[in-house]
């Protein structure tokens, strides 16, 4: 797999910088850009996953999903400086539904296909499941509700409010886990192979994640170039192009590292990485892109569309149900997974 990274890379990225100087075809630099972040993901989790080693599981999942959704930041924001602000909106709830339904699904799935059944901590579930019930239904849900009866202005300010709570109760959140109650969370922690040492050091793993974060970069402002043209080549609605192109390729560094941990048998990383990364897409990277924003053209409010709210709370109810007795196997993958291909069948016909 490793070896797939690196050839996607070197092949991937050189072409984009050749393609971008000479204008080639919109679809080639689609399949190179798509190619390249999934080479680069693949670095960036790789260095996290090192540094997971030495930090311990929460620290490094909070690395992984930091990092992993780094992609999508950076996509979101050319994204926003295009004016494609349906995209961005769009490409958040196809995080939210990836990690929840794809991530941890195939998680459960490749984990339980080794193991017959597989353990995490039920403490953090349950932490998990309040924190994505608010995240997901009182900060996604009740913007929408409120929106109906307020004038375009007034939902911006809304929005503004609530990206402000939304980021402080993040960062109180982390405090909370990893400082005043470190204790509690870490008394369920499994004791992992002590005698596993890290492929790279920290400091080779830094400056990889931050050379592979500056080539995502460059990256994605030549993808976002050419979601226009797929839209109107393939009949795929900014919906569709968000919701699974994106946040597919944006979240393929989480995809990679959160199923290699499963298959290890690190379910609390696995699920750290899939939860945490959708607890941080849902508190902290949209809120950013909303401030974000409001020094372009045109500001997004933080208001999605009826199939999309009801999508992301089917999956956040589903999820901490599935959760709830701090166990996996096989079959509960098959069934998240099942419902992504659902919902992905469905953005894809609306």
């Amino acid at each position: 797999m490793n070896r797939l990274f690196a050839i996607l890379v070197i092949t991937g990225v050189p072409l984009v910088i050749a393609g971008a100087f000479l204008n080639w075809s919109d679809i080639m630099m689609f399949i190179l850009c798509c190619i390249s972040i999934i080479g680069l993901s693949g670095y960036i989790g790789r260095a996290t996953e090192s540094l997971a080693i030495v930090s311990g599981p929460r620290i490094g999942g909070l690395l992984n999903a930091t990092f992993g959704n780094a992609v999508e930041l950076i996509i979101s924001i050319f994204t926003l400086k295009a004016g494609m602000v349906g995209i961005v909106l769009a490409s958040l709830t196809g995080s939210v539904l990836g990690n929840l339904l794809l991530v941890l699904g195939l998680s459960f799935f490749a984990g339980g296909i080794k193991f017959k059944r597989q353990n995490f901590s039920l403490h953090d579930a349950q932490y998990n499941s309040g924190l994505l019930i608010f995240a997901v239904i009182v900060a996604f849900v009740i913007p929408e509700i409120f929106s109906m009866s307020m004038d375009t202005q007034t939902t911006f300010n809304l929005s503004i409010g609530i990206a402000v709570v939304l980021i402080a109760l993040y960062l109180a959140g982390l405090f909370f886990k990893l400082v005043t109650h470190r204790g509690v969370f870490a008394s369920s922690d499994k004791v992992v192979e002590e005698q596993e040492t890290p492929e790279w050091t920290k400091r080779k793993s830094i400056l990889v994640l931050f050379l592979a974060t500056l080539t995502v970069a460059f990256v994605s402002e030549q993808l976002v170039h050419t979601f226009e043209m797929l839209g109107e080549k393939f009949g795929w609605t900014e919906l569709f192009i968000g919701v699974i192109i994106v946040a597919i390729v944006g979240n393929a560094a989480e995809h990679v590292s959160a199923i290699t941990m499963a298959v290890k048998n690190k379910m609390d990383v696995a699920v750290e990485i899939a939860v945490g990364s959708t607890l941080q897409v849902a508190m902290f990277v949209a809120p950013i892109l909303v401030l974000i924003s409001l020094t372009m053209s045109e500001p997004m409010a933080l208001v999605f569309t009826v199939p999309e709210l009801v999508a992301m709370v089917s999956a956040t109810f589903l999820v901490i149900t599935l959760c709830s007795d701090g166990e996996s196997n096989w079959f509960e993958g098959l069934i998240l997974f099942s419902a992504y291909l659902i919902m992905a069948i469905g953005f894809y016909l609306l």
